[in-house]
């Protein structure tokens, strides 16, 4: 299978596609007049949006090829690496796009190839973002969250904005970081106006960083099914007491799709709570059943949700309201449905199993290591390409670079 990574720039005549007296350099449509030009051009290629995710593209005939598009950034993959070739060069003929080749570095993460699958990985990423911070010095730790939770306390930064720009980056992190995104949803939490126990909080998400630098997620072959794990922290929030909901669904052992983010009102029970998480678990497996149906990718059985809640599964299973659920009547519903067609399984964890716990507390550091693990989140044991080491001071650190 080819994947290919290629860049295009908006094309100096592509105003004559949407307006021919103005120029589109520099305009806050260019993107989206961009995005209209490439995409009549590829449904003339014979591909088809997807339904699902209106950045996939997918053609279908003796091969099935996919692109995946981003603004100017664009990948191509498919079941055969000719007919890949072919459409670049038909894409050349059209716009003014460049082959990148086999596909190393995209928007920031970095991919590396070995026998047994890909890894994918932010150190470049994680490494600017240490130096920006003067972080590069520091001693690591070995969890990103103190058992101590956020709240107000503290003195107000005088200058929230650096505070702000730094969380921003740590967001864009946990695209292949898993293991920060509970850390990285506290701290976002708290953007309007933070404090220093806010900062100390961001400073020891760095300090994790430090000692994780390379870590990423690998993805390998695996079984056709899905499976996810679905958990919540019930009023655990010290502010709102609102509760937090944290899942991850695999594909075969690859983790695919992950969250970890406070609900939107306070819960009346842990019932409640692990119930509403048990439907954005559901809406979630959903959604990557269409991709995956849109990609022709067969599961060879239902896709189950592992809740360490009993009670919450009762409910998913048995019509019955009393007036603690009645007010969930609608995400009851949606969990019922799936159920009763079939779609969904819903099956009982022991809470030690639970792999969920990482996206909805803080855990002490063996725990949180372990489950870590299970998330396929691991250093990299590749020899990545474009690497350079540099020394800052008496510490060594690898920094890599995007391919030419």
């Amino acid at each position: 299978m080819g994947n290919n990574h290629l860049t295009g720039n908006i094309p100096t005549d592509i105003g004559k596609l949407t307006n021919p007296l103005r120029s589109l350099y520099g305009l806050k449509q260019a993107p989206r007049a961009w995005y209209e030009a490439f995409y009549r051009a590829l449904l003339s290629l014979g591909f088809s949006a997807s339904s699902s995710d209106t950045s996939l593209f997918i053609k279908k005939d003796i091969t099935i090829t996919f692109i995946l598009v981003y603004v100017d950034d664009i990948i191509i993959t498919g079941s055969s690496s000719q007919v890949c070739q072919t459409i670049i060069s038909q894409l050349q003929a059209i716009f003014p796009v460049k082959d990148l080749g086999d596909i190393h570095y995209f928007l920031g993460i970095e991919v590396t190839r070995s026998p047994h699958g890909l890894f994918l990985h932010q150190s470049k990423y994680a490494l600017d973002l240490l130096k920006k911070t003067d972080m590069l010095g520091v001693k690591p730790c070995s969890t990103p969250v103190s058992s101590s939770k956020l709240d107000h306390s503290g003195t107000p930064l005088a200058d929230p904005t650096s505070y702000r720009s730094i969380v921003g980056a740590l967001q864009y992190l946990t695209w292949t970081r898993p293991d920060l995104a509970f850390a990285v949803n506290q701290v976002c939490q708290h953007m309007q106006t933070p404090r220093t126990i806010h900062l100390q909080a961001v400073k020891r998400i760095l300090r994790y960083l430090k000692g994780t630098i390379d870590s990423g997620l690998r993805f390998t072959k695996g079984a056709q099914f899905l499976t996810a794990w679905s958990d919540a922290d019930w009023a655990g929030c010290p502010v709102d007491r609102r509760s937090t909901s944290g899942y991850c669904v695999f594909l075969g052992p690859n983790l695919v799709a992950w969250s970890a983010k406070k609900q939107n009102t306070v819960t009346r029970s842990s019932t409640e709570a692990e119930y509403r998480s048990l439907a954005n678990t559901a809406a979630e497996i959903s959604w990557v059943c269409k991709i995956l149906f849109d990609l022709s990718f067969p599961l060879l059985r239902t896709p189950v949700i592992f809740c360490d809640n009993k009670s919450a599964i009762a409910l998913a299973f048995n019509p019955v309201f009393h007036a603690r659920t009645k007010h969930v009547e609608l995400d009851y519903h949606f969990i019922r449905e799936k159920v009763l067609l079939g779609q969904i399984d819903v099956q009982h964890v022991n809470t030690l199993s639970q792999i969920a716990d990482i996206f909805t507390k803080s855990l002490h550091a063996d725990r949180f290591l372990s489950l870590t693990a299970k998330l396929s989140v691991r250093p990299s044991t590749f020899s990545l390409r474009g690497c350079v080491r540099s020394t800052v001071g008496s510490q060594s650190y690898q920094r890599c670079t995007a391919p030419d």
